[in-house]
């Protein structure tokens, strides 16, 4: 398709709502339309002749030009988020396409770019996260406002709560959000992950201990439930407790009375339970490995989180938001998201929920130094270079030499924590054990 002759070529690039620039091969600018100088602050007869670079002062300016990019390689730049900082000193989000510009026969003889301005989308972002916000919950869609309707009458309850959902899916965020709706909300809250500790030291931990009950044992200790009193306690992999310790968790739960560790008369503690799990409950239950009568004890509410998966209009907000919380605890000024990193993270399944976004998200901001987050500055297994198809680096062999890799890993990461490599990976303290102790199949 080819522009008719009588069209004034300069009239239409005028028009456009986007800036547009060109330069030439010494990077003078040789064109700057309207739009250019309405966005940028910057007079068509100031700009023309001007380095790009002094015109712009971009985030892009210190060596990552997209425009030389573009020359340099034959190639086009298309929607990167950058910013800018106008004539009056004011930082601006944008987002630029790049290509070479040629004459006709083909020679390179500078660069076109053109850009648009972001802010209103960005604002439009902010007043978002403040919109969906329920107690610190950060959300919209449909499978978190049925939850978010009913969850104020679950709190003003006394009614033991069941929260059911994959690991990352924030339970214990949920357990928050219903002491703070309560009628408790000025008592304690006080959480437990029953699967971090081990099964002596678990008892002692939820129920206290008497002066004597063992050896080093030379005062009372109080345990979480008396700590708790008037509040709330949060148990969290409810489906790790032994059982031993469930017996005595459901006697709290009936009747609100424990006896600690060598204690002989029973206490009284008026604390509401919320418990949670990533573990199918009743399958525990057929397994005999958990309390029938606990589980329909525990099972007077339910409320089932859902997976990132099932919240993808969630995503943008949930980025926006922990880029604010991390920009606060390391005292950067990342702007966002670019576009192109925005459609692989809006692409991606998050099997660790929102847990594994926020972990995304932070080691991006680690890699980028400031202005908006890259493809590049994503973890290696985002990348969109590697097809979809093929498994992260180390993840190749037998689904046993895999699953064995992935647990060596987890406790690597976790600094030999191994409950902490449990909640990582979703599995109990036995499966983390064979993992590690099973012959390596590759050996």
């Amino acid at each position: 398709m080819s522009f008719p002759k009588d069209l004034p070529l300069e009239a239409v690039f005028a028009s456009i709502a986007d800036g547009l620039f060109t330069v030439d091969a010494d990077w003078n600018v040789t064109y700057f339309n309207e739009s250019a100088q309405r966005i940028t602050g910057i007079s068509g007869e100031d700009a023309l002749g001007r380095k790009c670079w002094d015109v712009f002062r971009s985030s892009l300016c210190d060596g990552q030009c997209a425009l030389k990019s573009c020359i340099r390689k034959g190639g086009r730049i298309v929607n990167k988020s950058i910013f800018i900082i106008r004539s009056d000193g004011t930082t601006l989000p944008i987002a630029i396409s790049a290509s070479p510009l040629k004459d006709n026969d083909g020679n390179v003889i500078g660069g076109v770019e053109t850009f648009r301005d972001l802010t209103d989308i960005h604002v439009a972002r902010q007043q978002a996260k403040d919109i969906y916000r329920f107690e610190n919950i950060v959300g919209r869609s449909q499978a978190l406002e049925k939850i978010f309707r009913i969850l104020p009458q679950i709190s003003r309850s006394e009614a033991t709560t069941l929260l059911l959902g994959q690991s990352g899916t924030g339970k214990e965020l949920f357990a928050r959000a219903i002491h703070s709706l309560s009628p408790r909300k000025d008592g304690p809250f006080v959480a437990v992950n029953c699967g971090a500790l081990p099964d002596t030291l678990l008892e002692s931990e939820l129920f206290g201990y008497k002066a004597g009950a063992f050896t080093d044992a030379r005062t009372d200790k109080p345990g979480r439930f008396e700590l708790a009193d008037g509040g709330t306690v949060f148990l969290d992999e409810i489906g790790d407790m032994p059982q031993n310790l469930q017996v005595k968790l459901l006697r709290f739960l009936q009747e609100k009375t424990f006896e600690p560790l060598g204690g002989v008369t029973p206490e009284h503690a008026d604390v509401r339970v919320v418990a949670a799990t990533n573990r199918n409950l009743e399958d525990a239950v057929a397994e005999g490995t958990f309390r029938q009568d606990l589980f329909y004890r525990l099972n007077v509410v339910t409320l089932t989180l859902p997976p990132l998966t099932a919240r993808q209009e969630d995503l943008p907000l949930l980025i926006d938001h922990f880029l604010a919380e991390f920009n606060g605890l390391r005292n950067k000024a990342i702007r966002g998201v670019s576009e192109d990193a925005m459609h692989v993270l809006m692409r991606h399944d998050y099997p660790g929920n929102v847990r594994e976004l926020e972990n995304i998200l932070e080691y991006a901001f680690i890699l980028c130094p400031d202005g908006f987050i890259q493809v590049e500055h994503l973890p290696e297994y985002l990348h969109p270079a590697k097809p979809r198809g093929d498994a992260p680096d180390g993840l190749s062999g037998t689904m046993d030499a895999i699953k064995r890799r992935a647990a060596m890993e987890a406790v690597r990461r976790n600094n030999g924590k191994r409950m902490a490599a449990c909640r990582e990976l979703g599995i109990t303290k036995d499966t983390l054990r064979r993992l590690l102790t099973a012959p390596d199949p590759g050996e």
